[in-house]
């Protein structure tokens, strides 16, 4: 198994007045958080494959099975929806390159740095997001 060291010690973003919103340096510091973000979920899957490979046993008695094989479900489960982020964390590396990240995919305003920092998936500015949450709310 190769061991992926992954440095998560990104320090947030220090704006500076007057800075133009996705220049270089915050275009770079973004890259680093999802590439980091990305490879930290692939070594999790990795791990998780490793994992269920060693640990596959087949027990004669019908508890222990059911035991493994529910702990085998949830990993799974977690493991698909990290599949699923990976997913997002990639179409936020291209909106990266074409220049569209930081923007809302809704209105066209600014995302902003700090929602970004907090969910750096994120395609929608904090108040379309919160009218996608009203409507969706409503649905139910």
């Amino acid at each position: 198994m190769e061991n992926t060291q992954v440095d998560t010690k990104i320090t947030p973003y220090q704006e500076e007045a007057g800075e133009e919103y996705m220049n270089d340096a915050q275009v770079e510091h973004f890259r680093q958080i999802l590439e980091n973000w990305r490879a930290q979920l692939r070594a999790e899957v990795d791990r998780t494959v490793h994992h269920m490979q060693d640990e596959a046993a087949n027990f004669p008695d019908p508890n222990d099975r059911a035991t493994q094989e529910e702990e085998f479900t949830l990993e799974l489960r977690t493991r698909d929806r990290e599949r699923k982020l990976i997913k997002k964390i990639d179409e936020s590396l291209v909106d990266l390159e074409k220049g569209d990240y930081g923007f809302c995919e809704s209105c066209g305003t600014e995302i902003g740095i700090r929602r970004l920092e907090a969910r750096p998936t994120a395609t929608l500015c904090i108040d379309c997001k919160t009218l996608d949450e009203i409507r969706e709310k409503n649905r139910i």
